[in-house]
C-alpha cells in the first residue's frame, strides 16, 4: 500500500483494541488494528488527532461500536491499491450489515469467477477495515477464514452485526 503525501494519523481505543487512523487532506485512507497484518509503516505520518477526517472517522467507529451506526458517512480514498484491490474493496462495501458473502461470490461479483484465491489476498490487503467490511467475507461453507485483525475479531463484528 502506498500511503498518500501528507498522510496524517491518530489513534483511537475501541472495544476490540487499538484502531490506527490515518487520512489525507480530505479523505479516510486507512483504519488498521494495532498490530495488524499488512499494516503499513505510519511513522513517517504526523499525529494529529484533531484532523476533521481522523475526528469524524473516530465518532463514526464508535457510534458503530455502540450499535447506533450500521453504515458510514466518512469520505474514503481506495486509490491506495491497484484497479484490481479497489475493484474487490469497492464490492466489499456492497455487503449488507447482518450478511456474509463468500470469496467465490465476490470474485463473482466483480466478473473475474475464476480469481477467487487473488480476491482473497484483495481482502486481506483492505486498508479501510471495519468500513469497508473485509470482516463480512467468509469461506464457501461459511466458515470464518482469515482476518489481518484476528479471527476473534472478525467473530465479535458479526456479532455485532448480527449475522452470527
Amino acid at each position: 500500500m502506498k500511503i498518500p503525501a501528507n498522510t496524517v494519523q491518530a489513534s483511537i481505543a475501541s472495544p476490540l483494541g487499538r484502531l490506527l487512523l490515518a487520512a489525507s487532506a480530505d479523505r479516510l485512507v486507512g483504519v488498521w488494528f494495532d498490530n495488524q497484518a499488512h499494516l503499513p509503516d505510519l511513522t513517517p505520518c504526523a499525529s494529529a488527532p484533531d484532523h476533521p477526517v481522523l475526528t469524524q472517522a473516530a465518532a463514526e467507529l464508535a457510534q458503530y461500536f455502540a450499535g447506533q451506526r450500521q453504515t458510514f458517512d466518512v469520505p474514503l480514498d481506495t486509490t491506495t491499491g491497484t484497479s484490481f484491490q479497489q475493484a474487490v474493496w469497492q464490492a466489499l462495501q456492497g455487503i449488507p450489515v447482518g450478511t456474509t458473502c463468500s470469496y467465490g461470490e465476490l470474485a463473482r461479483r466483480i466478473g473475474q469467477p475464476a480469481a477467487v484465491r487473488a480476491v482473497g489476498a484483495a481482502v486481506g490487503r483492505n486498508p479501510l477495515g471495519i468500513i469497508v467490511p473485509c470482516h463480512r467475507v467468509v469461506g464457501s461453507n461459511g466458515s470464518l477464514t482469515g482476518y489481518a485483525g484476528g479471527l476473534p475479531r472478525k467473530t465479535a463484528l458479526l456479532q455485532l452485526e448480527g449475522a452470527l
